[in-house]
């Protein structure tokens, strides 16, 4: 079977819970991994006991972002896997008069610019080396709606359209990119408080171990522009968008919007 060995990656918010589950599976599987991630010293920690390299930096900072590829170009002399997990959630805010700019700014600017900024980046590396794989941490809030955080389901929508459509550019640069949509996942992020009422509820909630085996999936399958699902007690699965009801003008009955890529690259006359 096909493992991650000889592979280089860097992971966004690796120093807990998914992101520092899929850098010990990435280890494991014989890759060499920079961890990255807002908190310093607890990032310095999580690499020192996997043998590995960190580096401090912040997401939303595009300055920021691009120091972490240029410390993995250095540090790894190169970039084959890319995988975006940082993000935050508002906690149990979902009344919309009582999120503020500032907060609203800080969610989308780690949940979505954290992801374009690493996309972007991403892209520019692996182009130059032949290819890779971006993955980046959505969520069923990412598919599905999530009353208890609207604007953190907001954010990860985001993250499921911008891979879904970039998927198709980047086919001809040798690049994959697909998005992970887990559950409720055990980790700091969630908050004692909805952890507490989910188990009350009897609802299970997955381990961050299950999404790091989703990442590895993701990354082997060689498919793209996918939004893998992860529930707990079942494989990673590939979610299945219905089509888009098409017009019913007369001679275009159910057509799809046409291949804008052609275009994209100066093609058409």
């Amino acid at each position: 079977m096909e493992t991650l060995t000889g592979r280089r990656a860097l992971i966004t918010g690796a120093a807990s819970g998914i992101g520092l589950a899929t850098a010990k599976k990435f280890v494991s599987e014989g890759a060499q991994v920079l961890l990255a991630d807002i908190d310093a010293s607890a990032v310095e920690s999580a690499a020192a006991k996997l043998g590995m390299e960190s580096i401090a930096g912040d997401v939303s900072d595009p300055e920021q972002v691009r120091g972490m590829f240029a410390q993995a170009d250095s540090s790894l002399g190169g970039i084959d896997i890319a995988y975006l997990n940082a993000g935050i959630t508002l906690g149990e805010q979902s009344d919309i008069e009582s999120v503020s700019n500032d907060l609203y700014r800080k969610i989308i600017g780690t949940n979505v610019d954290g992801v374009f900024f690493g996309v972007r980046e991403a892209v520019s590396a692996m182009r130059n080396s032949g290819g890779g794989s971006i993955v980046a941490t959505a969520s069923i809030a990412g598919i599905t709606s999530y009353p208890i955080d609207p604007v953190y389901s907001l954010t990860k929508h985001a993250v499921v359209g911008l891979v879904r459509s970039l998927a198709p550019q980047l086919e001809g640069k040798k690049i994959t990119i697909n998005c992970i949509c887990p559950g409720v996942v055990e980790t700091p992020m969630v908050g004692e408080a909805a952890a507490q009422f989910l188990k009350e509820s009897g609802f299970p909630l997955i381990q961050p171990d299950e999404i790091a085996k989703a990442v590895v999936a993701a990354v082997l399958d060689g498919s793209t522009g996918q939004a893998w699902v992860v529930q707990p007690g079942r494989e990673p699965l590939k979610y299945k968008f219905r089509g888009v009801p098409g017009p019913r003008v007369p001679g275009a009955e159910g057509m799809m919007l046409p291949d804008f890529r052609s275009r994209s690259r100066g093609e058409d006359s």
